[in-house]
């Protein structure tokens, strides 16, 4: 048994709104500049729908993900190392812009400098971001917001093959639901397996998913590879990006950007520990449908003594340990057995759960002039759901509904049973007991998703400062110390986009006077005492420069 530690993140959709704050507020942290305008590492997408980008479910078109050939071994769908050296230049499996969007801004200036006219009002036509022509505007990232565009594409949905009959688009029998999305740091992911140049890697610390900028050389099979289409080419710069998981962020304890700022209080973010021996062999499970259960089985149980030596064995530090113990997103996947993992027939190991939603069974219940909230009408309309549970299944669980509904049920019972004891009636333990559980777990899962505090959602270690040279890499994972990166606005197109960081090789420009910092410096400002200007921390003036 290896053991190893790995961040993770829970969603709970039975409480988001589809606010898109989180979106939003990723989008000016991480990719706000040139190059980056159709890039969104956090989107939420409206289901049924096609997705962003549109269809990127559908793997006969992209081969994203592993599959298990003749020989029952994992190969990448896409192919492996020959069929990549005869599509090095010439990549069939990707997205096109017509995909994502083709992003775009408005002639602004047509309402500023029109002249004084009586027949006609001066509008601001859309202008491509790209080609600085003016464009149609005809999909965008959120195309089917609140089912904008799903009763004209509903058969474009891939989640719908099968359950056609299960599913109806008539107005007063359509349902919808919110999925926000970022890159799922998987504990088997095929980007890193898929990219020539090893640019790609998965920290071993904390199990951050993260691209070297320097070593991408924009080969792409990156997003090939990824069944999430969570990877993003940046045209300005040639290279790759995704979602960081904020990992500066999270090496000071702070939740990510999107899990901040969330307004519904929906994402938890949580170490876990797992056997890292025992991954290759889950993610080869034959079955499907078992896939979840090879997962979850997977994640260690932090208590165990064995657990313990081995994470001390793998130079896991004790405050770790604890963080592990008190994980929320351990208490959601492993304890509760409410989180489920996206599509995990992908065989990728996803890293990012979900609780699946329920809140449309009250309304279904109510309807029928029944008690909306008694234990044994919830159960009972399971079934009835408008949002229909083999249309969860296909997204969590590679089809298995009874896994699904086995969330559901305990679901439905907490609701049932908090009810009881928040109007003073005595609690009913037979709810309980009903779904696999006891009263005082029912009240501490109550309190976790619904009342849980700051500090309960987010328990994330602070790296350590002996750990310090494997946790940095803010000069080489992403951009942010470039001109123009994440925070610093829009870059101008005579600016360098290498890194600027010392110690990473970067350049400035001779005008500014300054020249290369010595070869092999690099500055560690954990282990600064913040007296004086630590050696290499600035370029070394040229002599006469201006």
């Amino acid at each position: 048994m290896r053991v190893m530690a790995q961040m993770s993140m829970v969603m709970n959709l039975d409480k988001c709104i589809g606010c898109h704050t989180c979106s939003v507020t990723c989008k000016q942290a991480w990719t706000n500049r040139s190059g980056t305008e159709y890039i969104w590492f956090n989107n939420v997408e409206t289901r049924p729908g096609q997705g962003y980008p549109r269809g990127y479910e559908d793997q006969e078109t992209w081969k994203g993900g592993w599959e298990l050939g003749r020989n029952g071994r994992l190969k990448l769908k896409a192919g492996g190392r020959i069929t990549k050296l005869l599509q090095l230049f010439s990549n069939p499996r990707l997205p096109g812009i017509e995909d994502y969007y083709e992003p775009w801004t408005y002639e602004y200036d047509q309402l500023l400098s029109a002249p004084a006219q009586q027949a006609t009002i001066p509008t601001a036509p859309p202008k491509s971001l790209i080609t600085g022509e003016r464009v149609q505007v005809q999909w965008s990232g959120n195309w089917d917001d609140d089912l904008g565009g799903t009763y004209l594409h509903k058969d474009k949905d891939p989640m719908l093959k099968g359950i056609e009959d299960k599913v109806r688009f008539e107005f007063d029998q359509t349902f919808m639901f919110y999925l926000p999305r970022i890159c799922e740091h998987c504990l088997n992911p095929t980007c890193v397996a898929s990219c020539p140049s090893g640019a790609i890697y998965k920290r071993e610390e904390d199990g951050i998913v993260l691209v070297d900028q320097d070593g991408c050389r924009g080969w792409r099979m990156c997003i090939t590879g990824c069944p999430y289409k969570k990877i993003y080419f940046n045209h300005r710069t040639g290279k790759a990006e995704k979602c960081t998981f904020c990992y500066p962020r999270i090496e000071q304890g702070e939740p990510t950007v999107c899990a901040e700022t969330c307004v519904g209080r929906l994402r938890y973010i949580g170490l876990v520990l797992y056997d890292a021996d025992r991954v290759t062999s889950a993610a080869s499970t034959p079955d499907e449908k078992d896939l979840y259960r090879a997962q979850r089985d997977l994640i260690l149980d932090p208590f165990d003594p064995e657990v313990i030596a081995g994470a001390k064995a793998s130079g896991i530090p004790h405050d770790w340990l604890l963080a592990a113990q008190r994980s929320p997103t351990y208490a959601l996947i492993k304890e509760y057995e409410l989180a489920l993992p996206l599509h995990p027939e992908y065989r990728t190991m996803p890293m990012v759960w979900y609780i699946p939603p329920l809140s449309p069974v009250v309304d279904v219940v109510k309807d029928t002039g029944s008690d909306a909230e008694d234990a044994d009408t919830l159960f009972a309309a399971i079934d009835a759901l408008r949002i229909p549970v083999e249309y969860l299944a296909n997204l969590f669980t590679a089809g298995d509904v009874p896994t699904v509904e086995r969330v559901l049920y305990r679901m439905a019972a907490m609701r049932s049973y908090m009810r009881d004891i928040n109007l003073g009636r005595p609690a009913r333990e037979g709810i309980a007991h009903a779904v696999g559980m006891d009263g005082e777990q029912m009240q501490e899962m109550y309190r976790l998703l619904a009342i849980a505090k700051y500090e309960d959602r987010y328990v994330i270690p602070v790296g350590h400062h002996e750990s310090a040279h494997d946790l940095e890499g803010i000069g080489t994972d992403c951009p942010l110390n470039a001109p123009g990166g994440p925070g610093m606005g829009m870059s101008l197109p005579e600016e360098p986009l290498g890194m600027a960081g010392p110690g990473y090789g970067a350049k400035r420009r001779e005008g500014r006077g300054l020249v290369d910092p010595p070869a092999g410096v690099q500055v560690n400002l954990l282990n600064w005492d913040g007296r004086g200007r630590p050696s290499g921390m600035f370029p070394t003036p040229q002599t006469g420069g201006a």
